[in-house]
């Protein structure tokens, strides 16, 4: 059995819990819960999820992309029922993993998978440029990108401002720093380096508040069991599953790009989550996904096991059951600091000149899925990004060539036809077909096409009946 590498475990751990705490708090928040119910999601899924086979490197917890999801649940059914759907979304997750299905969730393009990041990582950056400035952020995505240039502009002054900022410089700086001092982890050192010069400057910011957990843990009764039985409710219970589901495979798949460690199990991983969430569920908390964000912090800091991510829950559980007066010590700008840097990192912006030199069409899915990401929501931004993607494949797989034979003279124009025909090239073919002179029969040979379609086989019957000359259609050999 391979030893742990304690002092880098460690290390990691510290960096996904600095990162893990904001993304908790702040995702509770949105989702009309209190902080401390997104908290105890991340300690879940650090102490349960974080044990399991699957993804030994990927992070779990309350995550952005089931804000708006959770907000209707809780408007609708209340607090008390959100517990309940979670669970039963937990054990639908079980189920799923235990058929097999999470396997198919590899099937998926390099291009949508960077632009999920790049995508995440728009959405971060602009959402903690708000709790940075001390405003509340919008609820759309566009709505959070609009706001920003008035925002900066007014916020110029703000000291909350100057410490996210000052945060932000510190992450972007660290390598910089002798090696003896990188070796503490960039934004548990930044972080600490703020929060001291704020207290020591008695600088006007917010600070994050933290109540004990014992007093939101809220475990559903029969009544609230007992509405499961109801329409709407079980539809919520189908979106959350399919969604986390969708979410945390996505990033498993994210993840494993990031590093060259064990690959993930996605059937393992897919039941991993589900028995998150079923005890999500039983403690009345928020939904939990993996998180790419987190994820990937763990990654760049230099986890290297399961350790890691098992060690950030018992972190988040330590400092809020038992030290909630230290955490309230951190500005709530530091902590969007250590986001802000974390989302700028998720994009590729290095890759993207070469990309669209070599791979437009790559390119194009990876700019499309960033901007449904941050337009719509994580799921259905993929969901596109992958129709694109499928498109464009299938697009660039129908190549066909068209070769004419109108020699003057001939009793008959030949028209030779290979590669693969499908209905994405009918008008193209019909185009060189139709363009011919009349007058004349046509020889359509058809052998040297590798695919043909039954919608193009379909067109060109009727367009040589159509002709009506005595063209024939040579049998192809697809």
């Amino acid at each position: 059995m391979r030893a742990v590498p304690w002092r880098g475990e460690i290390a990691a751990s510290l960096v996904v819990f600095l990162v893990a705490l904001p993304l908790c708090a702040g995702v509770a928040i949105a989702s009309g819960a209190p902080p401390e119910l997104g908290l105890v999601t991340g300690i879940v899924g650090g102490l349960v999820a974080g044990l399991l086979p699957g993804s030994s490197l990927q992070v779990s917890g309350p995550a952005a992309g089931l804000t708006v999801l959770v907000f209707d649940a809780v408007q609708r059914y209340g607090l008390p029922v959100l517990g309940a759907i979670v669970l039963a979304a937990g054990l639908v997750q079980l189920a799923l993993g235990a058929l097999r299905l999470g396997r198919w969730f590899r099937a998926i393009s390099i291009a949508v998978v960077e632009g999920m990041l790049a995508g995440i990582g728009l959405t971060i950056i602009a959402g903690q440029l708000y709790t940075m400035a001390g405003e509340k952020a919008p609820g759309s995505g566009l709505a959070k990108l609009a706001g920003l240039p008035a925002l900066l502009w007014d916020g110029l002054a703000s000291p909350a401002v100057a410490v996210g900022a000052a945060t932000v410089a510190c992450l972007a700086g660290w390598r910089f720093l002798p090696r003896r001092v990188r070796a503490v982890p960039a934004p548990l050192g930044a972080v600490a380096l703020v929060t001291a010069a704020s207290w020591l400057l008695a600088a006007p910011v917010a600070h994050l508040e933290i109540a004990g957990l014992l007093g939101v843990v809220q475990p559903p009764g029969g009544d609230e069991l007992a509405r499961l039985a109801e329409l709407g409710v079980l539809g919520t219970v189908a979106a959350f599953a399919l969604i986390s589901s969708a979410e945390s495979l996505f990033s498993a798949a994210a993840v494993d790009g990031m590093h060259t460690g064990p690959r993930t199990d996605y059937d393992k991983e897919l039941m991993a989550q589900g028995a998150g969430n079923t005890v999500c569920g039983l403690l009345g908390a928020l939904p939990m996904t993996a998180v790419i964000v987190r994820s990937s912090a763990n990654v760049q800091a230099g986890a290297r096991t399961k350790a890691s991510r098992v060690l950030h829950g018992v972190w988040l559980l330590l400092f809020t059951a038992a030290l909630p007066g230290v955490l309230g010590a951190i500005p709530v700008a530091a902590l969007a600091g250590v986001l802000v840097h974390a989302g700028w990192r998720l994009i590729p912006l290095r890759g993207l000149v070469p990309l669209w030199r070599r791979h437009r069409g790559e390119a194009v899915v990876l700019a499309a899925t960033a901007g449904a990401v941050v337009a719509l929501n994580l799921f259905e931004g993929v969901l596109l990004g992958l129709l694109l993607a499928v498109v464009k494949t299938a697009w660039e797989t129908s190549h066909v060539h068209i070769e004419v034979d109108d020699r003057p003279g001939a009793p008959q124009i030949g028209v030779a036809l290979t590669g693969s025909a499908t209905f994405l090239r009918i008008p193209h073919i019909l185009g060189t077909l139709e363009a011919l002179p009349p007058g004349r029969p046509v020889d359509l040979d058809l052998s040297g096409l590798r695919h043909l379609d039954h919608a193009c086989r379909t067109t060109l019957t009727d367009w040589t009946d159509r002709r009506n000359t005595p063209a024939r259609l040579v049998p192809d050999a697809a």
